[in-house]
């Protein structure tokens, strides 16, 4: 059974979560109306104002040595559920965004929380009814609302992407078929077979997409022929 903490307001749903897993808590889901610190891949700032969906999940593996594969989950149950909810196709971007036509619509962080007992924290930031974003990402975010000039029910979007999420939990990660989430994840992602430039801690790689390898790492073929893994960078994609 899963414990859902539902919060006005948080610096972020992943420092909650790791707070209670410190306390021994595990198999929650947290939920805030607004975040005042929210975070991304590489401590970046997420705008997380209300109208969003800032979630994280809560969990204790039996087995931690491959939690990308929680991203690569999580990825698809944000794609099912918008699809579900709201008839909206979108697309994943290698590793953890969601977008719809280019725009970011979602991002996904999953930490680890080592101790006496070890834990992941899954997070799932998702726009779904802002009409409006800060100047700086204006032209790379979007909303399900400015998609589609509805507003959605959060809780339901919630609801539905935590039943698609746990689905997968138990029934492929815990039971070590990892290939079946790489399978689900390469239909939804776009990212593969694309012209790319990535940009990564050494500098900017760039070639062609060809693939994920057993550790989620993206296989970038470069233009001299050369195949190599990319363990994460920030990816450009020529749509």
């Amino acid at each position: 059974m899963y414990k859902i903490y539902h919060f006005k307001s948080l610096t972020s749903t992943q420092d909650k979560a790791r707070e209670l897993a410190k306390k021994g808590v595990d198999n929650a889901i947290i939920l805030a109306d607004m975040q005042t610190k929210g975070r991304g891949r590489f401590q970046r700032k997420w705008h997380s104002d209300k109208d969003g969906l800032w979630m994280s999940i809560l969990l204790k593996p039996k087995n931690i040595q491959n939690i990308q594969y929680l991203t690569f989950a999580a990825a698809v149950s944000v794609v099912k559920s918008i699809k579900k909810i709201t008839k909206i196709n979108t697309n994943i971007k290698w590793p953890n965004d969601v977008h719809h036509k280019g725009k970011k619509l979602c991002g996904i962080l999953t930490e680890n929380v080592f101790g006496k007992e070890n834990y992941v924290i899954v997070g799932i930031g998702l726009n779904v009814n802002q009409n409006k974003f800060p100047s700086d990402i204006r032209n790379i975010a979007t909303s399900i609302k400015i998609i589609n000039n509805k507003k959605i029910s959060i809780k339901d979007l919630a609801n539905n992407i935590t039943d698609e999420f746990l689905k997968t939990y138990e029934n492929h990660y815990n039971k070590n078929q990892l290939n079946n989430i790489t399978k689900e994840w390469k239909k939804y992602c776009d990212t593969i077979g694309k012209k790319i430039s990535v940009v990564t801690k050494n500098g900017i790689l760039r070639g062609k997409a060809m693939g994920v390898d057993e550790n989620c790492s993206l296989l970038l073929k470069l233009d001299n022929g050369k195949i190599i893994k990319v363990i994460e960078g920030d990816i450009k994609v020529r749509y």
